[in-house]
């Protein structure tokens, strides 16, 4: 409740239990090595800290889940995600209303990029003719400030391929930027980048998830933040029955336990076939009594 306390944290993002476990593991591998290289005498101190650190899964906004929320307006959980309609009815919103971002945000929405990922993604390695993307660089925050770096792991440097309805988007899109381009004449700057803003400049990460936030609200679909568009091209995936290892590429991650420990959970084709599976057991067993 106090002014002064909160305007001192203005802008700031808080350290959670997940970020404290990198942190631990950062600094326990640290002194590992230290002690490997005999810099660092007796016990790694950093084994004895204690972190609880669970990761949210997402939770699908079903219509149940929406009519609640519109009632009470509370989220079912942290990390929402949403159904293949509520992401149509989102792109077919967005083209008409935010044309600039549209293509960025059905490249998210159909290939899992993460927010840097697709901010960053250079120009030089978008080759449409073979219906490919090549992740190796982002623009991420620092504060506010933007920050180019590589993907924040080795499995984030990949090839993402692309499907026929993105490519005509994307070719869409370049045809646009380019009337863009002209109409700046010489003051176009040369960023390298793919997703540009309407004056050629880098896209800031925040201005995308703040206008995307915007956007939500005004499509009148239940939130969800800018990162969970990649959580619903993981679902969707899926549930079309792409195998698990293929999205966990697609996604970056740098192992497929990563994928199926945060994503099954909403994969309702394996748990439907669970139940007919356990069913029809019971079926057959009363049939053979």
């Amino acid at each position: 409740p106090d002014v002064a306390v909160r305007e001192s944290v203005a802008g700031k993002r808080p350290t959670g239990p997940n970020t404290c476990l990198n942190i631990r593991a950062c600094l326990r591998k640290a002194l590992n090595d230290a002690r490997a290289d005999e810099l660092l005498p007796g016990y790694n101190p950093a084994n004895l800290v204690k972190i609880r650190g669970n990761r949210p899964k997402p939770i699908v906004w079903e219509d149940e889940r929406v009519q609640q929320w519109k009632k009470d307006g509370k989220l079912p959980g942290p990390v929402m995600v949403w159904t293949d309609d509520q992401v149509i009815q989102f792109l077919d919103y967005a083209a008409i209303h935010c044309p600039d971002l549209h293509p960025m945000w059905h490249y998210m929405a159909f290939r899992g990029p993460r927010r840097g990922e697709a901010c960053g993604l250079r120009d030089s390695e978008v080759r449409l003719h073979r219906r490919e993307t090549t992740i190796n660089h982002q623009i991420t925050t620092h504060g506010y400030t933007p920050v180019e770096k590589p993907p924040k792991s080795k499995a984030g440097n990949r090839e993402i391929a692309l499907d026929d309805d993105t490519v005509n988007i994307l070719i869409a899109y370049k045809a646009l930027r380019a009337t863009w381009q002209h109409a700046a004449g010489p003051a176009w700057p040369n960023t390298g980048l793919f997703f540009v803003r309407q004056d050629g400049h880098a896209w800031h990460p925040d201005s995308v998830t703040q206008r995307f936030s915007r956007h939500v609200r005004k499509a009148g679909l239940p939130p969800i933040r800018l990162h969970d568009l990649r959580h619903s091209a993981a679902t969707i995936a899926l549930n079309a029955g792409v195998d698990i290892k293929v999205v966990s590429e697609q996604l970056g991650h740098s192992t497929t336990t990563l994928t199926r420990d945060t994503y099954q959970s909403v994969n309702k084709q394996l748990h439907q076939e669970a139940a007919d599976a356990v069913a029809k057991r019971i079926r057959d067993r009363r049939r053979a009594a």
